[in-house]
C-alpha cells in the first residue's frame, strides 16, 4: 500500500494527515475557524517529520479539490502542489463531496440503502451538493444549488436520503419529506481521505502539478468593499 500524505482545507476545519496500509499513522485538525495559512504548513510538517523518523518513504500527496472555500481550496492546492513537486511524487485529486460522502458512511448513522446527499455551504440558501448511492455513484451530478421545497423531490420520492455537511442545517427549513434525515457532526477530514486517496494510487489516476486548479462549481465572485464613512 502507498505512503500518502493527505491535506484537507475545503470548510472551516484544516486538517493533514499521514496514512499507509488502510492506517492513519498520524494525523492533525484544527475545527476553530480559518486559520488554515497559520496551521497547515505545521501539520503538514508534524507528519513528513514522522514519515523520516520511522525511515519510510512518501509515494504521493492527496488533496481535496473542493467544492468549498475558495481561499481555503486555493491554500491546500497550493501547499500539495509544492510538496509533491519538491518531493518528485505524484498528486492525487478528492473530490469534497465524495469525501463528505464516505465520512457519512463510516462516521454516521446511515444504512446501506439510503441515498448520500452531502452539502457544503455556499451563503444564503444555496449549497454545493451531490447524491450519491452507497458505492459512491453519482444519482445527482455535483452542482451549486438554491434551496426551496422542490428540491431533492424526485430523489426523495422513492428514497431515503442523508443530508449532511455544513450546508445541511439550513436544508432543514425547506426539505420536509417523511425520508429525509439529518446527519449533524460530519465534516471533511484527512482522515477520511485515506479510501479514496489509496483508490486513486492504485488506479494511477493523478492530476497534473501544473494545470489543475479546485473545483469551485461556480465563479468566484468579488465584492466590493464597504466605505468606511
Amino acid at each position: 500500500m502507498a505512503v500518502i500524505l493527505n491535506i484537507e482545507t475545503s470548510t472551516e476545519v484544516c486538517s493533514a494527515a499521514l496514512t499507509a496500509e488502510g492506517m492513519v499513522l498520524c494525523h492533525y485538525e484544527d475545527f476553530h475557524g480559518r486559520n488554515h495559512a497559520a496551521l497547515l504548513s505545521s501539520f503538514v510538517k508534524a507528519c513528513l517529520d514522522h514519515l523520516r523518523e520511522h525511515e519510510m518513504t512518501l509515494d504521493a500527496v492527496a488533496v481535496s479539490m473542493g467544492p468549498g472555500s475558495y481561499t481555503g481550496l486555493r491554500i491546500g492546492l497550493s501547499e500539495a502542489k509544492g510538496l509533491a513537486y519538491a518531493l518528485d511524487v505524484p498528486l492525487i485529486g478528492v473530490s469534497t463531496l465524495e469525501l463528505l460522502a464516505v465520512s457519512a458512511m463510516f462516521g454516521g448513522e446511515v444504512e446501506p440503502e439510503w441515498m448520500l446527499a452531502p452539502m457544503i455551504d455556499a451563503r444564503r440558501m444555496e449549497v454545493y451538493t451531490a447524491v450519491y448511492d452507497f458505492a459512491l455513484s453519482p444519482v445527482m451530478k455535483p452542482q451549486p444549488l438554491i434551496l426551496d421545497e422542490s428540491s431533492y423531490s424526485d430523489i426523495l420520492a422513492d428514497n431515503v436520503v442523508a443530508f449532511f455537511g455544513n450546508g445541511s442545517e439550513k436544508s432543514r427549513q425547506v426539505i420536509t419529506s417523511p425520508n429525509a434525515r439529518f446527519i449533524p457532526g460530519i465534516v471533511p477530514l484527512a482522515t477520511d481521505m485515506l479510501a479514496l486517496a489509496e483508490r486513486s494510487y492504485a488506479r494511477r489516476e493523478f492530476i497534473d502539478l501544473a494545470y489543475s486548479v479546485p473545483e469551485y462549481l461556480k465563479d468566484f465572485q468579488a465584492t466590493k468593499p464597504r466605505k468606511l464613512i
